[in-house]
């Protein structure tokens, strides 16, 4: 978007200069909308759980944000001459469940006809203008804190082959239909410098993306992201995605692996997720404390995955 001329209005208080999940416009001193819209591609081939996933991953972008959803649009590609209306009306019926348990209303949306079926939404939510998170506020000092494993990606295209177990798709279905809700709940109660969900770039892409713009380095401790059974299985035996060479690409030359892992290994950290968990960047001091008071509330793969830095250079990721 760096082409793109700047937007010269002191109400939008984050446009699409930077790379923040949602968009923020200030309606008074109390209120701010968050507008976002995501939509993906079936991962599964249940409608219902689709619509539940896909619903789940553009929720995320507002959460991100420590905002709360509060209306959705439904935007719907589908292959009307291929598929049923039954599997339309079910993937809408798992969006719905989704946005619901959000505690926003669907109000609408809009349709076209496509050769593959692809689901999400255009969210809107509130925040106090003053109290909103953005991507690029990390300071030197935090810890990171991920509220979710990673490895949804290598998953389901392993789970095309029927490499993965039962129980392994299960919980990888689990993690990425929970909604972000109770981990940006808890964290309204602490100090939050910086945060981002992690989805298609994988947690090095936001990584990236998260110090960069704040001119930090983050330092992540391999052994210490949490990761979804099975997931590292997958990349040992071979298989991968569509997009770990792009997301290597996006950040090679701003990485650095300060240890020898195998090659299989370090793909997790690139692996694109959906529906991926919150990466926050809070206050050293307070950082176990806000992992006690997450599991407590149900975020039981919340870690602390490493630490914020400052950075000199060009570098602004490190894997311990």
């Amino acid at each position: 978007m760096a082409s793109l001329p700047q937007v010269n209005n002191p109400n939008l208080l984050v446009g699409y200069a930077g790379s923040d999940d949602a968009g923020i416009y200030r309606l008074d001193n109390e209120t701010a909308l968050v507008l976002t819209a995501d939509f993906i591609t079936p991962p599964v081939d249940d409608p219902y759980l689709f619509g539940q996933i896909a619903a789940a991953n553009a929720l995320g972008d507002v959460y991100a944000m420590g905002a709360k959803p509060i209306a959705c649009l439904n935007l719907v590609a589908f292959p009307a001459k291929k598929l049923r209306p039954d599997v339309l009306q079910r993937i809408v019926a798992g969006a719905l469940s989704k946005i619901t348990e959000a505690g926003a209303v669907l109000a609408g949306g809009h349709s076209i006809e496509d050769d593959e079926p692809k689901f999400g939404l255009a969210v809107t939510g509130i925040v106090h203008p003053q109290k909103y998170w953005s991507n690029s506020t990390s300071r030197p000092g935090d810890v990171l804190i991920l509220t979710k494993p990673v490895g949804s990606g290598v998953l389901f295209n392993a789970n095309l082959k029927k490499w993965v177990s039962a129980r392994a798709m299960a919980e990888c279905i689990t993690v990425i239909t929970t909604l972000n809700k109770r981990a940006a709940e808890v964290m309204t109660d602490y100090s939050v410098h910086a945060a981002t969900d992690v989805t298609g770039f994988g947690l090095a892409g936001h990584s990236f993306e998260m110090a960069r713009g704040s001119k930090t380095r983050f330092e992540i401790e391999i052994e210490k992201i949490p990761i979804m059974t099975d997931a590292l299985a997958m990349y040992e035996k071979g298989m991968t995605t569509g997009v770990n060479r792009s997301n290597r690409e996006l950040v090679e030359n701003h990485l650095h692996f300060s240890r020898k892992l195998p090659a299989w290994h370090e793909e997790i950290v690139f692996d694109p997720q959906t529906s991926g968990g919150l990466l926050l960047a809070v206050p050293e001091s307070i950082g176990n404390q806000v992992i006690t008071a997450l599991r407590r509330a149900g975020v039981s793969h919340a870690a602390i995955i490493g630490k914020v830095r400052p950075s000199n250079d060009s570098i602004f990721l490190s894997f311990l």
